[in-house]
C-alpha cells in the first residue's frame, strides 16, 4: 500500500519499531495536549487563494545566512536517531544534502560530529547545543567550528526534562536495562533487532569525558551520568557563547516576544519558535500561535524559524505566511527513517516538496518572496 501522508508513515513506524522506541519518537509531555495543540492550531490557519496568477514556474528556494536552501525547510535536531535506524543521523544528513536543505545535528546524536560532517560534505550543517557542563559545551562548540558547521543552535527550553510518561512506563533509559518486558518487546520486532545487533553499541557519541580536556572530572562524570542540564544558564551566558562561536547563533525554544527581543539584544542572530515538539510543558502555547508575536517583536532584525506540528506542505506555507523564514521538520522524517531507512527519508522529503509546490500553485504563489504581506491568512488576529 502506498504511503501518501504522515499518518501512513507513522503507522509504518509503529509496526516497525519496538514499543519503547516508537513511544520515544512519538510521545510528548504529560497528556500530549501541547503536541495536539501544535497540530490543532495549524489547522485553524486558513489560507485564501489568489487566482489567475502565473504559476507556470515555481521557485521554492530561499537564502539564509548567505546560503541558498532549495526549500524553506530543514531537518530539526533530534537525539538518538540511531535508535530508529542504524546510523540514522548520517542517513538524515545525506538526504538533507541531496535535497539542498540544512541538517541540524543534536548534541544527543549517535554520530560523532566530525564523522557526520564528512558523510555529507556538500550539505548545510548546523550544530545544536545542550549545555550540561560548561567544559563539555566549550569542547563541542570548538569542535563544531573546526569541523565546518555553519550555525550553532542553543536549545533554551530544557532547564529540566519534560515529564514524558510513555517513556517512564516503558522504563526507557540509555543504556538499556534488559528486563523481561524489554526483551519480549524486542523479540516481536526481529528485523529491528537484527539491524541494531549488526550496528553495534549505541551511545551518545559526542558526550564523552575525553571531549572536555581540562574539565573537572568528577563534575563532568556526574553531568554525563544524569544528563541533567545546567540550570544556571541565563541571558548573561550568551556572551560566553558569543566569545566561543563566531558564526550565526540561534536560540531554539523561544515563545515569548519579550524573550525574542532580549535574545537579539544579547547577540543572537536568529530564533527558532518551538515548544520542543510538545515534549517539555503540556501547558505551552503552540508554536504557530506564538510565531506572529515573536515575528513582530523581532521586527525584521533577524530571521525567525519555527518547528512543531508541521506535517504537510500546506503547513510550511502557513508558517511562512505568519512570518517564519523557514520551518524545521522532526517526527515525519523519523517515521520515514524507522520504517524504510534512507528510502523512507527520501520519500518523506519528496512528499513535502511536492505538496509545497502544489500548495504554492493553488494559492497563486510564484515564489516564496510573495508570501510575506500577501494577505493569504484570512484571520487578522493571526496575521
Amino acid at each position: 500500500m502506498p504511503r501518501l501522508n504522515n499518518e501512513d508513515w507513522r503507522a509504518a513506524a509503529r509496526a516497525a519499531l519496538p514499543r519503547f522506541v516508537f513511544d520515544y519518537v512519538d510521545a510528548a509531555a504529560d497528556e500530549g495536549l501541547c503536541l495536539q495543540r501544535n497540530r490543532d492550531d495549524l489547522d485553524r490557519v486558513i489560507l485564501t487563494p489568489r487566482v489567475l496568477r502565473d504559476v507556470s514556474r515555481l521557485e521554492t528556494g530561499i537564502e539564509v545566512f548567505g546560503r541558498r536552501w532549495a526549500q524553506p525547510f530543514g531537518i530539526a535536531p533530534m537525539g538518538l536517531n540511531g535508535l530508529s535506524w542504524p546510523r540514522g543521523d548520517e542517513v538524515l544528513a545525506r538526504a538533507a544534502a541531496a535535497h539542498g536543505v540544512p541538517f541540524a545535528l543534536s548534541t544527543a546524536s549517535n554520530a560523532r560530529l566530525e564523522d557526520l560532517r564528512a558523510q555529507a560534505a556538500s550539505g548545510i550543517h548546523w550544530m545544536q547545543l545542550y549545555v550540561m557542563h560548561r567544559g563539555l559545551a566549550e569542547g563541542l562548540v570548538e569542535r563544531a567550528a573546526r569541523a565546518g558547521y555553519e550555525a550553532l543552535v542553543l536549545t533554551v527550553d530544557v532547564p529540566v526534562s519534560g515529564n514524558r510518561e510513555r517513556d517512564v512506563r516503558n522504563g526507557f533509559r540509555v543504556p538499556f536495562k534488559p528486563t523481561a518486558r524489554f526483551l519480549f518487546d524486542v523479540a516481536r520486532h526481529p528485523r529491528w533487532a537484527w539491524r541494531m545487533a549488526r550496528a553495534g553499541r549505541l551511545d551518545f557519541a559526542n558526550l564523552r569525558v575525553e571531549d572536555a580536556p581540562g574539565a573537572d572530572s568528577a563534575s563532568l562524570q556526574a553531568a554525563l551520568l544524569t544528563r541533567a542540564m545546567d540550570r544556571s544558564l541565563t541571558w548573561e551566558s550568551l556572551s560566553w557563547l558569543r566569545r566561543l562561536w563566531k558564526g550565526p547563533l540561534l536560540l531554539k525554544g523561544v515563545l515569548h516576544p519579550d524573550d525574542a527581543r532580549r535574545a537579539l539584544d544579547c547577540g543572537a542572530d536568529g530564533l527558532i519558535v518551538s515548544n520542543h515538539g510538545g515534549r517539555q510543558s503540556d501547558a505551552s502555547p503552540s508554536a504557530i500561535a506564538a510565531l506572529p508575536g515573536v515575528v513582530r517583536a523581532v521586527g525584521g532584525r533577524a530571521p525567525v524559524f519555527m518547528d512543531g506540528g508541521i506535517r504537510r506542505g500546506n503547513d510550511v506555507i502557513r508558517a511562512l505566511a505568519l512570518g517564519a523564514r523557514a520551518v524545521f521538520l522532526g517526527r515525519p522524517l523519523l517515521y520515514g527513517l524507522a520504517s524504510a531507512g534512507a528510502t523512507g527519508v527520501e520519500a518523506v522529503l519528496s512528499q513535502f516538496e511536492a505538496e509545497m509546490q502544489r500548495s504554492m500553485a493553488l494559492l497563486g504563489l510564484e515564489n516564496l518572496d510573495d508570501v510575506p504581506g500577501s494577505g493569504l491568512v484570512n484571520d487578522p488576529d493571526l496575521s
